[in-house]
């Protein structure tokens, strides 16, 4: 487990299949743990969606799977989406430059704060974070 997960206070850890299902499944139970402890939802979930998305879409390797984790103290929510490919890391694009999907410009505009590191090998980590209180 990520260290700065495990200095969190609320957890929440999930491995999905690296299937648009799994994607799908991902959004959903950050729906339902996010509602339990008492955050608003809606914009976290988008990018939930997203980064578990690209993690069953770009992250894939056949039987492998994708794993959500979610942390929350005081201040902050983060979100970490971690797959099976660190050989394919996200980079952020300068507005009208597309390379691909509009994903992560969405992810750079929803999160106060969201990067990605490599490893344990073969694995890369994409998180997000989100400053408490959301959009009260």
């Amino acid at each position: 487990m990520n260290q700065q997960i495990a200095e969190r206070k609320l957890h929440f850890k999930v491995q999905l299949s690296a299937t648009r299902r799994g994607a799908r499944l991902a959004r959903l139970l950050a729906t339902e743990q996010l509602r339990l402890w008492g955050l608003a939802f809606d914009v976290p979930v988008q990018v939930v969606a997203e980064l578990a998305a690209n993690a069953a879409s770009h992250g894939r390797v056949r039987g492998r799977d994708f794993r959500l984790a979610m942390a929350s103290d005081a201040d902050t929510l983060r979100v970490e989406v971690t797959d099976a490919r660190s050989d394919r890391m996200p980079v952020q694009q300068a507005p009208g430059v597309r390379e691909s999907g509009h994903g992560l410009i969405l992810v750079d505009a929803l999160a106060d704060r969201w990067g990605a590191w490599q490893g344990p090998v073969p694995c890369k980590t994409v998180w997000a974070e989100f400053d408490l209180p959301l959009w009260g």
